[in-house]
């Protein structure tokens, strides 16, 4: 499955969304405001200008959404949940050129919140990728100490570790001084 480069921008929004669980990293990465805006301009979120209290409390809750989504255990179980959001989110989809990348598409309306845009340009993402058969790509860490999770945008589908510079080296020199031992 080709990925365009919005899908790999909200697959990668909504990974790191989840990812900033206190459940998954030990700390809230969304604590506040200004982690808040952080995460915005870290994902380049077009057209918002500012955070607010009331946004922080919706992208919270939207982030408990999409992590359960991750977590289903079967892709029936993915669709249902994600139809769940889909089905409460304001989808208003129109073509953009913005940021120097060529005419796309969004799908959500200009005026949209910063949990309403997620919700639908991630929600729709995720959407893409389970009707083109590729749940399995949703993945958590296989590193036992880590439960983050990634979208496998590999070509063979064969990420298995969120960072390869930190969860996977970890493990490979683990393997490596294991199998030395030996």
């Amino acid at each position: 499955m080709p990925f365009t480069h919005d899908m790999v921008c909200s697959l990668a929004a909504v990974a790191d969304l989840v990812n900033s669980a206190p459940e998954i990293g030990g700390a809230d990465a969304l604590s506040d405001i200004a982690e808040l805006g952080a995460y915005v301009k870290r994902h380049k979120l077009s057209g918002v200008d500012g955070v607010s209290p009331a946004d922080l409390e919706q992208v919270r809750a939207l982030r408990e959404t999409f992590r359960d989504v991750f977590a289903a255990p079967d892709p029936a179980a993915a669709v249902a949940r994600l139809n769940v959001l889909l089905e409460r989110t304001p989808i208003t989809a129109h073509l953009t050129e913005h940021d120097g990348w060529p005419l796309h598409v969004h799908y959500f309306a200009p005026s949209a919140s910063v949990a309403e845009r997620l919700a639908a340009d991630c929600g729709v993402a995720l959407a893409h990728l389970l009707v083109e058969g590729e749940w399995e790509r949703m993945r958590t860490c296989a590193a036992p100490d880590c439960e983050k999770v990634f979208v496998d945008e590999s070509r063979n589908r064969s990420r298995v570790y969120c960072d390869s510079r930190t969860c996977g080296n970890r493990m490979h020199v683990a393997a490596y001084r294991a199998r030395r031992r030996a």
